[in-house]
């Protein structure tokens, strides 16, 4: 592999049974180079939008505020698992086939807005240290506390009976650290009879939707990559330089600038080139990072 890589963004289709990092893996071989990451980690068996970062690109990816996701999602109400999904063992069961959708959507409205959710004991959430799924696959009890959320929008959409269970597809759009496992089981435990996952595809991530998505067979063809400036001019907000300031961005030089906002600003230079993220400190516009 060589260090001599392209650089930008892949809008990747994630395929089911891969972790993110498996997705890297691939990545780092299609475009022959290890400076590869991915913002905003899926579980193994969701699908869908994930964004994937290669060359200088990569130094942006913890600084893309993606703060905004949207699922389709499939809730099996009448089970709850030890993982809340498909892949845990179950821990319950009860027979779901006295709820309609009626009944859903009135346990549904509880979860829209601003909430308090107890994330998944499998999730990666760091507990001393370490992960908290970890600590489950080594036998520990975990119980992490509620934390504040946002689900912007929660739709039923067809539901089917299995048996005494009750399958109920679901779309999704929440805030970040939303977890969508944690809504089935929530849901399930809300309606007296448990709930988990059986499906899960992410249909977007802050700016990036699955229409610009592409699967890694397709990426393999052609490496379909979205440059540098287009990902900053959709992520943050922006400020063409002159070329005496685009030459002090090169030498990580502070400008006498006032920025608009208080988070990161793109810089660009006088012929579009994507130079650097810069936020307001004090006087002065200062450097977070910069890649031109």
């Amino acid at each position: 592999m060589t260090d001599a890589a392209p650089a930008g963004f892949l809008v990747v289709d994630k395929p089911g049974g891969m972790t993110s990092h498996d997705v890297v893996a691939r990545v780092r071989r299609l475009a022959a180079t290890r400076k590869v990451g991915h913002a905003g980690t899926l579980d193994p068996m969701a699908t869908g939008v994930l964004v994937v970062g290669i060359g200088r690109a990569t130094r942006l990816l913890g600084h893309l505020v993606l703060a905004e996701k949207a699922y389709d999602a499939t809730v099996r109400l009448g089970a709850a698992t030890t993982t809340d999904d498909a892949e845990g063992e179950v821990l319950s069961t009860a027979s779901a086939a006295h709820l309609g959708l009626d009944a859903v959507e009135a346990a549904a409205a509880r979860f829209r807005g601003a909430i308090e959710q107890r994330p998944s004991a499998v999730s990666a959430i760091k507990v001393d240290g370490r992960r908290s799924y970890a600590r489950v696959r080594a036998g520990e009890q975990v119980d992490l506390p509620p934390r504040p959320v946002t689900v912007h929008e929660l739709r039923l959409g067809e539901a089917r009976r299995v048996g005494d269970l009750l399958d109920v597809d679901l779309s999704v759009r929440c805030s970040s650290g939303t977890y969508v496992r944690a809504l089935a089981r929530d849901l399930g435990d809300l309606l007296g009879v448990g709930g988990h996952l059986t499906a899960l595809r992410r249909t977007s991530v802050g700016p990036f939707g699955l229409a610009e998505a592409r699967t890694l067979e397709q990426l393999a063809e052609h490496l379909d990559l979205v440059d540098l400036a287009a990902v900053a001019r959709r992520c943050f907000p922006g400020l063409d330089l002159d070329a005496d300031q685009a030459r002090d961005v090169g030498y990580g030089r502070r400008l006498p600038l006032q920025l608009a906002g208080s988070g990161p600003v793109a810089v660009f230079a006088p012929d579009g080139r994507f130079l650097a993220l810069y936020e307001q400190r004090g006087e002065v516009a200062a450097p977070v990072a910069v890649l031109g």
